[in-house]
């Protein structure tokens, strides 16, 4: 670290800034926001069926719904359930299971393709690197696939982390008082740092560029400080604004808009400080950094 590292870290949070104008991230944000929300329900339904395979559908379906509600309100996770429910309903024959299912992974890995691309501009990935062709977009997909292996890995260790949680309190409730408040601030703290992981992995692997796990911490640690403080105040808006009730029978949908306009906008956010961090201090520094 440089010996003026105030400078440094002040020249760092101005090229965050810049980026964030440079690169069009608000723009990206909404091109993100739409295709998630057509990728959203087969996404969540992939993500269920793996942790499923461990603890069950009931058990797995039940997590992802308590943490929407958590996220976006009853208005906002009612219409996350009904598109997954749509995305459920089985298909008859086996022509039409297999197109179903073809289509269910494109769906899933779509914005993942399109979030490797934002990350790739946000990188400066010279067009060279950004090669097409079916290899490479099979490729891609397979890559997003994997992510999304990688969220049903995470959803599973919050289901033990808090089945653990849940054994370990029905043993030491009736001597300490005082456990609910160690449960809530235990699951609080593996909610935020399973959400850094997330951010982390994504960081790491997504872009087409060498990124060391180093380069990547701090960022992923501010993405999940924001989201997690953010999501309180996205909340607090939704409540207060009536936007809900405003768009009539699309208030839902719009609700999830939002929300995961807000998410992308903090992911991209972190990924910019990412990149930023790297070049002023991380693999990336050049030599009059």
């Amino acid at each position: 670290m440089p010996a003026d590292w105030p400078a440094a870290w002040w020249g760092l949070f101005k090229q965050v800034t810049n980026a964030w104008v440079d690169d069009y991230v608000p723009s990206m944000g909404a091109a993100l926001a739409y295709y998630t929300m057509f990728s959203l329900a087969p996404l969540l339904l992939i993500v269920v069926s793996v942790a499923g395979l461990v603890f069950g559908e009931d058990a797995a379906r039940g997590e992802i719904q308590a943490q929407l509600k958590d996220l976006m309100g009853d208005v906002g996770a009612g219409a996350v359930q009904g598109l997954l429910a749509s995305v459920r309903e089985p298909a008859e024959g086996l022509t039409a299971t297999a197109v179903g299912l073809v289509l269910l992974v494109v769906g899933a890995t779509t914005v993942f393709a399109e979030l490797q691309d934002a990350l790739d501009r946000i990188w400066g990935v010279p067009g060279r690197l950004r090669k097409s062709g079916w290899l490479t977009l099979v490729r891609a997909r397979l890559m997003a696939f994997g992510m999304i292996l990688a969220l049903g890995f995470l959803l599973i260790v919050s289901l033990v982390t808090s089945a653990m949680i849940a054994a370990m309190g029905r043993r030491l409730h009736p001597v300490f008082g005082g456990w609910q408040a160690f449960v809530e601030a235990s699951n609080a703290i593996g909610g935020f740092l399973l959400v850094a992981i997330m951010f982390g992995l994504i960081y790491k692997v997504m872009p087409r560029q060498r990124v060391l796990v180093s380069d990547v911490w701090l960022g992923a640690l501010i993405a999940a400080l924001l989201f997690s403080g953010g999501k309180f105040l996205i909340g607090a808006y939704i409540g207060r604004s009536g936007v809900a009730s405003g768009f009539g029978a699309a208030g839902s949908l719009v609700v999830v808009l939002l929300w995961v306009y807000f998410s992308a906008q903090i992911l991209l956010v972190g990924a910019e400080f990412t990149c930023a961090y790297a070049r002023t201090f991380g693999s990336h520094k050049t030599t009059d950094t």
